[in-house]
């Protein structure tokens, strides 16, 4: 037996990762181009991507590295931060992750690689975890209805003042913000405000509402509690004075202080907000982090985000759903609540889950020792001669010492903790649940009064809580079971492990959701998320302690710029929506700055993202509407009309490219040209992008601004809805008008909007993720990557193609990375409804496509490239099993109103029941082409009752009945 040779080089690079992230071999990838017709990969996307768009040079990127080797890489990157005991506070504190949640929920594909659960019969774990959640935040604030999470507290905050606008009496006058309030909360609002008409004033309301506040008229008020300075005061006076207003309250409070203090809902507020973060997710240097809104019972169905509520189904049987607002932006568009599409679901479950392990005995142990903390600190200091400005506080101190500040901040910088330098003569000290006596005497020590102070243990026993009587909490909260019966691990540890088998996540199989991108989040890509060194650094340290955070950012930064054609890429959206909103508010500013203000219409053709309506009418623009063509293309004809006709007032067109229908539109080049003569810009929907990286880039196309979904094309983990990133991509001119932010300078251009996120960098600690990914593939496996999710969508369409309708294809019949197969022929026919095959594809062991969207029964496929052959062939095999049972109800085998399709999904409960179906058990469990029973996934619930949900709004942990015995 003979071998060739193979260099020492090759042998120390081993298996390419590129060959474990693309599902297909070679072997495979021939088989599948010639059922599409192709001999190479390159000969197809040389079919199927226009000649115009197509990028002629490979991209810039360093090679393609070995798993071992960009791990050695972070870890050197990662090494390059300097983590200090963090106690600057502003609403990012030091947790424990009890390890059970951190094994078992974060570092869990189980979890992290759920989708947002659009179906709920397969979704019913994470579901009843957010609930979970949703139950802590009601409880904690004291206000009846908790959404399932938003995307952190300064976004939640401008939500609320959005939410003020539209429930409350008062719709003029002014949105007034105590100063007290955390400052990046006030400049996200501030960013959020300015283009709604809205006026912000921030003002002292220790003594209440000042007159001359109070003649413009006041629509809200926002009140922090504990403010951020520290000081714990009563708001009840100032919040019955801005009810005799009209105005409606929001209170931003911090969850674990409202164990010990009265509930935001009893002092009167109507909404509450604020983070989750101290609840066992990690500071990350500034998320993601699970943001909380509650409301008063008047104002559950003007809730933005997402609710998750109580349903039945066909059985019967409690089931969870999403409510009210789900996916309310692709239907309401610019008439939305808000452009939040997405949730942080992972971490609201991580925090829901700390909530439940520790409980409320064990939650308000931690905020005693915590505030104890605080009190002995201030105590010493006053020992020492400090002056310490309020006389209650929850965790942070307020010490002022005259001209020294930035020297003891200094000091106990050298030390080995971080302070919040107030201004030239105050000094922040934050406490939190890792606060211990090293810390105390560090902090003493930097403000020169250690000598002074007593032992710690004598201090303690003569010192006294800082809280006010007079808002001490009385009242019962997390009274359900659920939060009374998982204290040892191993009963954690079963509770979780039940909720996710009630889940289908990519773990088990395939997603095959059309412009979602669910594809391979990779465990190299994952593990240095829960780095110490990533993830114990707080967003607003010195920017000299990140530098290898700061490193990794601008080479991510740079890669997107590479991979897109553009000049300048921002990541502090953190979210889609966050990057839509971003990027056409850089579009709205440069049109200012040009001397052109009037230019404020925004053209949206008919099949677009939801979304961006409701971002375009956040950033203060009118949507115009552009007519689609059959094709799925921007009906060109009607948008030169719209063009002629808007003229002066053309902002920005806003398109999906590839387009919403999943097909490379051919005019592109020619569309862009004509919206730029106007003197209008070009803004592309990044969703697609899986279909464009290394052969085509949208800044060199004609866009001038993107936002890209790092959760999509770029591999960060859906995580059950959340978290996301969508950093916005801009040319040269738009760059002077990206993100900034005042707490971070270096986060952005001084000229620039403001900040889009409540933290400098969004998102940080979920970066690595795409970081590695982009390190991993190189410029040639991301092109080939690329390539094979066009092949992929291409070969099912062409093997479904004989059953089902592909309703869009471009030049030679062949799609992008997603195809749109059409059930309305069939519902026509034979009445099986595009629910019928969504539901009966989890008894085929599937999650379902993407249901009606962009168009009304129709299913958009998106396989990716991670998915091997055999999952592909498993997919269309079941596809086309199912067209046979359509057949069977057409021919009248089986009714309409019995058959298996509407009775799907099938439970093992409901085959071991009574059976008077017209079809078999086997039939129902274990159709042809279905897993077999050792591998057969059960859904939990029968199908659920949506209408039932929406009637019957409840926002409520699980049912005691599930806990008996």
């Amino acid at each position: 037996m003979t071998t060739d040779r193979i260099s020492l080089a090759e042998l120390e690079q081993g298996t390419p990762f590129e060959r474990r992230h693309i599902g297909p071999d070679a072997e495979d990838q021939a088989k599948m181009l010639a059922q599409v017709g192709y001999g190479s990969l390159d000969e197809l996307t040389a079919a199927a991507v226009p000649d115009v768009i197509k990028s002629t040079e490979a991209l810039g990127l360093p090679g393609a590295r070995s798993e071992a080797a960009v791990l050695a890489e972070l870890r050197g990157l990662a090494e390059r931060n300097q983590v200090l005991d963090s106690m600057i506070g502003l609403g990012y504190y030091g947790t424990f992750t009890p390890p059970v949640i951190l094994r078992n929920v974060m570092e869990n594909p189980a979890w992290y690689t759920a989708y947002t659960p659009y179906q709920p019969e397969i979704s019913q774990g994470r579901l009843e975890a957010l609930l979970n959640f949703q139950t802590v935040v009601a409880d904690l604030t004291g206000l009846p209805t908790s959404g399932a999470s938003l995307l952190d507290e300064g976004t939640a905050a401008a939500e609320a003042m959005a939410l003020s606008r539209r429930v409350g009496k008062v719709k003029k006058g002014v949105f007034l913000v105590d100063a007290d309030c955390l400052p990046q909360t006030i400049a996200v609002i501030q960013t959020r405000a300015e283009p709604a008409g809205v006026e912000v004033v921030v003002a002292d309301l220790t003594n209440g509402i000042p007159a001359d506040v109070a003649e413009q008229g006041v629509f809200g008020v926002l009140l922090q509690y504990p403010g951020a300075s520290g000081a714990v005061r009563d708001p009840r006076a100032v919040i019955e004075q801005a009810h005799e207003m009209g105005a409606i309250v929001t209170v931003a409070a911090d969850l674990l202080s409202l164990t010990l203090l009265t509930s935001p809902g009893e002092l009167g507020a109507d909404i509450a907000v604020g983070s989750s973060q101290r609840f066992g997710v990690p500071m990350g240097f500034g998320g993601p982090h699970a943001g909380f809104m509650a409301v008063r019972e008047q104002f559950a169905r003007s809730l933005p985000g997402r609710l998750v509520g109580v349903s039945v189904d066909a059985d019967g049987n409690k089931a969870y759903r999403l409510a009210l607002q789900t996916r309310e932006q692709h239907i309401r568009r610019e008439k939305a609540t808000s452009n939040i599409c997405t949730a942080q679901v992972l971490l609201a479950v991580m925090a829901g889950m700390y909530a439940v392990y520790h409980g409320p005995d064990g939650l308000a142990a931690i905020a005693r020792r915590t505030h104890r903390y605080a009190a002995l600190l201030a105590e010493g200091l006053k020992a020492g001669g400090v002056e310490v400005v309020h006389g209650v506080f929850f965790d942070t101190v307020t010490a002022r010492v005259p001209g020294r500040a930035a020297e003891v901040v200094a000091a106990a910088r050298e030390a080995g903790v971080n302070l919040r330098l107030t201004d030239a003569d105050q000094v922040g000290i934050a406490c939190d649940e890792t606060t211990g006596r090293d810390q105390l005497l560090a902090v003493w020590a930097a403000f020169g009064v250690s000598s002074d102070v007593p032992g710690i243990a004598e201090l303690d026993a003569a010192t006294g809580d800082a809280l006010p009587e007079s808002l001490l909490r009385d009242d019962e909260y997390l009274a359900h079971p659920v939060f009374h019966q998982h204290r040892s691990e191993t009963a954690m540890l079963r509770y979780l492990r039940k909720l996710a088998d009630r889940d289908y996540a990519l773990d088990r199989g395939m997603i095959p959701l059309g412009s979602c991108t669910m594809k391979l989040n990779a465990t190299t890509e994952m593990e240095p998320v829960t780095w110490s060194q990533f993830g114990a650094l707080h967003p607003f340290a010195p920017v000299d302690q990140a530098d290898g955070y700061l490193t990794l950012i601008r080479e991510l930064e740079d890669r997107l710029a590479e991979v897109t054609g553009y000049d300048k890429v921002s990541i502090q959206p953190n979210a889609g929506s966050q990057g839509e909103l971003a990027g056409l508010l850089a579009v709205r500013a440069y049109h200012r700055a040009n001397g052109d203000p009037q230019r404020t219409v925004c053209l949206i053709p008919s099949s677009a993202h939801g979304t961006n309506a409701a971002s375009a009418v956040m950033a203060g623009m009118k949507v115009v509407v552009i007519k689609t063509g059959e094709s799925g293309d921007v009906d060109a004809e009607d948008l030169r009309a719209k063009i002629e006709k808007y003229g002066e007032e053309l902002a920005v067109l806003m398109v999906t490219y590839p387009s919403t229908h999943g097909v490379f539109e051919e005019d592109i080049t020619g569309i862009c040209a004509a919206v730029h003569d106007a003197g209008g810009q070009v803004y592309v929907d990044g969703a697609n992008l899986n279909a464009l990286v290394g052969l085509a880039k949208p800044g060199k196309f004609g866009a001038d601004v993107s936002h890209l979904n790092l959760h999509k094309t770029f591999c960060i983990p859906h995580g059950g809805g959340g978290p996301g990133v969508g950093p916005v991509g801009v040319r040269a001119h738009l760059a002077p008008y990206l993100p900034n932010h005042p707490l971070q300078p270096a986060a952005g251009p001084a000229t620039g909007i403001g900040p889009i996120s409540a933290a400098p960098w969004g998102s940080a600690g979920i970066l690595p993720i795409s970081w590695a990914y982009v390190r991993l593939m190189g410029a040639e496996g991301l092109r080939r990557a690329t390539q094979v999710a066009v092949l992929s969508a291409n070969y099912i369409a062409k093997r479904l193609e004989p059953h089902y309708p592909v309703l869009y294809t471009g030049p030679g019949g062949l799609v992008a990375h997603e195809c749109i197969i059409d059930v309305r022929p069939l519902t026509k026919v034979t009445g099986v409804s595009i629910d019928d095959v969504a539901k009966r594809l989890i008894d085929y062991g599937f999650h379902a496509p993407t249901m009606s969207f962009p168009v009304a029964g129709t299913l958009m496929i998106e396989p990716t490239e991670s998915e091997d052959l055999a999952e592909l062939d498993r997919f269309c095999e079941a596809m086309i099993a199912i067209r046979a049972e359509i057949e069977k109800v057409g021919t009248g085998e089986w009714s309409t109103e019995n058959n298996p399709l509407r009775g799907a999904p099938h439970t093992a409960a409901q085959l071991a029941g009574e059976w008077d179906r017209p079809y078999s058990r086997a039939e129902a469990a274990f159709p042809a082409g279905a897993a077999a029973a050792s591998d057969k996934y059960w859904p939990p619930v029968r199908r659920i009752d949506g209408a039932y949900g929406d009637r019957n709004l409840v926002c409520s942990c699980p049912p005691l009945e599930e806990y008996d015995g």
